[in-house]
């Protein structure tokens, strides 16, 4: 081989190497691009149905037909170690339509069953910010057990002060 044939040889391979380079950044970058648009659009792994379908609010009719219950304020006294001395709780319950009248009848039982839970609770658990959901499951378990399943759907506090 001649000097010349080798010096041709080492410069293909470099401008071959950067136009490469650059054709394949330019192609991940058109390409990952097209794939964020057709992902955010919804194309591929999106809500998988019509847009106007989804924009639409629900009607009515398919809505839960429910009543919120209110339950009369409860003022529970706590332990002589708590730092409060008194928890201010009001709630209000989600009920169907259909057994708004037998939840109402049974509210002097379901403020017995929350005043006795209340009061049975350790006070530092209720002081904890982060017992309310456990406290909140316990409490509507005890509805749900007292009124009947299928009564209540949830219930909701209102208010939850110590003082």
């Amino acid at each position: 081989m001649t000097d010349a044939t080798a010096d041709l040889e080492d410069e293909a391979p470099a401008k071959g190497g950067k136009k490469g380079l650059l054709f394949g950044i330019l192609a991940a970058l058109v390409l990952g691009a097209g794939g964020f648009f057709a992902t955010y659009s919804g194309i591929i792994g999106g809500a998988g149905g019509d847009k106007d379908e989804q924009a639409k609010p629900k009607s009515a009719e398919r809505l839960p037909k429910v009543a919120f219950v209110a339950l009369d304020p409860l003022v529970v006294s706590l332990g002589v170690n708590a730092r409060s001395r008194h928890l201010r709780f009001g709630a209000q319950l989600e009920v169907p339509t259909e057994f708004e009248e037998e939840v109402r009848h049974l509210m002097p039982r379901v403020l017995d069953i929350l005043n006795a839970y209340l009061r049975a609770v350790d006070s530092r658990d209720i002081e904890n910010p982060a017992s309310l959901i456990r406290l909140r499951a316990h409490m509507l378990r005890r509805v749900q057990t007292v009124t009947g399943d299928g009564r209540v759907r949830d219930l909701l506090i209102t208010e939850f002060v110590l003082n």
